[in-house]
């Protein structure tokens, strides 16, 4: 019999005991649940997410000139196009694209390096939850 090694033993005995979590759990509206409960907890006159607000952030240009719309486009149910490499983005609109916001993993990286890009800074949790928020009332 071939040796099965260590590593591949506990990853196949967590997946039998049902304590392996799927990575894709969450939909855009947890997700959306998870940016409300960040905003109130780091800052005390957080009153809500607003659309308006999110679509406001994502359409103006910001410090480097960009706006989320640069690569995005206007209409975030559509492919978008990196405007520095020119490599294609698939649709942001959650429901354009079922898989946007639904791992917690890339929805970190992404508004991390997307803000950065488009502020030169780190988006608010607020911030985030205005873009999904926004994002999220665009249809197919």
């Amino acid at each position: 019999m071939k040796h099965i090694p260590r590593k591949l033993m506990i990853l196949l005995a967590l997946a039998a005991s049902g304590l392996a979590q799927p990575v894709s759990a969450l939909t855009a509206a947890d997700t959306l649940k998870q940016l409300e409960q960040s905003a109130k907890q780091t800052d005390p006159t957080f009153k809500g997410v607003s659309a308006q607000r999110g679509e406001q952030l994502f359409k103006t240009t910001h410090g480097a000139e960009w706006s989320c719309a640069s690569c995005h486009t206007e209409n975030p149910a559509a492919p978008g196009k990196h405007a520095k490499t020119g490599k294609v983005i698939a649709p942001l609109a959650p429901a354009a694209n079922a898989e946007r916001f639904t791992r917690q993993d890339k929805v970190e990286k992404w508004f991390r390096r997307n803000c950065n890009d488009v502020l030169n800074r780190a988006c608010t949790a607020s911030e985030q939850g205005d873009v999904l928020a926004y994002l999220m009332t665009i249809k197919n």
